[in-house]
């Protein structure tokens, strides 16, 4: 994926509200509790700046100060963000397929929507011995090498599709596939089935099956998967349970066959 360049946040002529924006997304699934000297780094605001915007937002709410005078996350903007439409129209219909899936094959199972250039997990069950996992719900995953993000990634433009494949393809393990040519083949496959397959390519270990959902409109609207360890289960044995939660879901959102796939 293209690397970000780090914000310049004491650029003149930026917003305050910019910058309290580029304060509240500092933080991720994987750092939720961050020092001022954290919030400076993480933003390339300088330090007075990044204090007294900080100051504002613990204020109002937006965020918190915990015992040990790292901040957090406050518990306003959590509900407000539990109002997004895609997010929680999505979860909701999908509660009942991500459940029947894990109870049938015990696994990690995880629904993502596409959000700029990278995944994003909006739900997922987990098995207490599935395989380890380093992101969370709400946490983001590469579209290059994740299962879910493949889907997403084969579904969208052709413009997309290239700006991807242009840009920086990181490799995460020694399977990851980062040649443009093969992943184009892998995405014209998954566009035709619906599916696609993951060995390793994100996390040495995992292997994961993925899955479109499609509303009303023939938009794929996200990705569901299911990730095991590798070589625990034949993937393919997988599929069919897959593949029938995912037609169950686009169902539910309004997908009827004869209803053409488009891509976004």
């Amino acid at each position: 994926m293209k690397e970000r360049p780090m914000p310049r946040a004491n650029e003149p002529g930026r917003t305050v509200s910019s910058r309290l924006w580029d304060l509240l997304f500092a933080f991720d699934p994987n750092n939720t509790e961050l020092t001022l000297a954290d919030l400076v780094r993480r933003t390339g605001m300088p330090h007075a700046t990044a204090r007294r915007l900080t100051l504002e937002l613990v204020e109002a709410g937006a965020l918190e100060r915990t015992s040990d005078n790292r901040f957090a996350i406050g518990l306003p903007l959590w509900r407000l963000g539990t109002l997004a439409p895609r997010a929680e129209t999505l979860r909701s219909a999908a509660q009942p397929f991500v459940e029947d899936l894990y109870t049938a094959l015990r696994q990690h199972v995880q629904l993502a929507v596409l959000q700029g250039d990278q995944a994003v997990i909006i739900e997922r069950l987990s098995a207490v011995n599935a395989v380890g996992l380093t992101s969370q719900i709400g946490g983001q995953l590469p579209l290059h090498c994740s299962g879910v993000g493949k889907v997403l990634l084969s579904h969208s433009t052709p413009a997309f599709i290239d700006e991807v494949l242009a840009g920086r393809l990181r490799r995460f393990t020694p399977r990851t596939i980062v040649d443009p040519a093969e992943l184009r083949g892998q995405l014209a496959s998954c566009r035709s089935t619906g599916t696609v397959v993951v060995k390793e390519e994100l996390s040495e270990g995992a292997e994961s099956v993925a899955t479109r959902i499609v509303d009303g409109r023939g938009k794929v609207v996200a990705a569901l998967s299911v990730v095991v360890a590798a070589g625990s289960i034949k993937l393919q044995a997988a599929v069919p349970s897959l593949v029938a939660s995912g037609l169950g879901l686009s169902r539910s959102l309004g997908w009827r066959p004869g209803i053409p796939i488009r891509t976004s």
